[in-house]
């Protein structure tokens, strides 16, 4: 991730509490196992202390992450988000042109989507699409696959 992560103060602290797990008891465990896995003998033929440092790696890399995160964090209020127009943290109900079907989504950062909550990152096509758009306007958006995709905004709303 790169440039400002826009969230709120409870995503924030959510991912403070997460580093500070994955810091202290996630790297005890790794190291745990990384010693267990040395007692049982040659290191050259030991596929459990291959597979504990490349879980090390893996943690190590997933703190990195998160440190990125919290570092290019910026806390949103969501009295001081303006809905006259889509933006970050806006709870925005489109139509889709093509089939008139009508879906509401909230525009987050990517580390807070999860399109089964109904929350799209800013950064992918629709929420690129969407962000500045106003009531009544129309987005056309490029899908991945290729796919021209319009949408009419119907209501924007925190």
């Amino acid at each position: 991730m790169s440039g400002v992560n826009y969230v709120t103060k409870e995503t924030l602290d959510s991912m403070r509490d997460e580093l500070t797990q994955l810091k202290t008891k996630g790297r005890s465990e790794i190291a745990k196992a990384i010693s267990e896995a040395r007692e049982k003998g040659d290191l050259k033929e030991n596929a459990e202390y291959d597979a504990a440092k490349e879980a090390q790696g893996m943690h190590e890399a997933k703190i990195a992450v998160l440190e990125n995160a919290i570092a290019t964090a910026r806390i949103v209020a969501a009295d001081a988000i303006d809905t006259s127009k889509v933006s970050v943290l806006c709870k925005v109900t489109i139509t889709n042109l093509a089939n008139k079907k009508t879906l509401t989504y909230q525009l987050v950062s990517e580390s807070e989507a999860d399109l089964k909550l109904g929350k799209i990152s800013v950064t992918s096509p629709i929420g690129k699409g969407l962000l500045g758009k106003k009531v009544g306007e129309e987005a056309n958006i490029l899908a991945p696959n290729g796919n021209n995709m319009k949408f009419k905004i119907e209501q924007i709303s925190i």
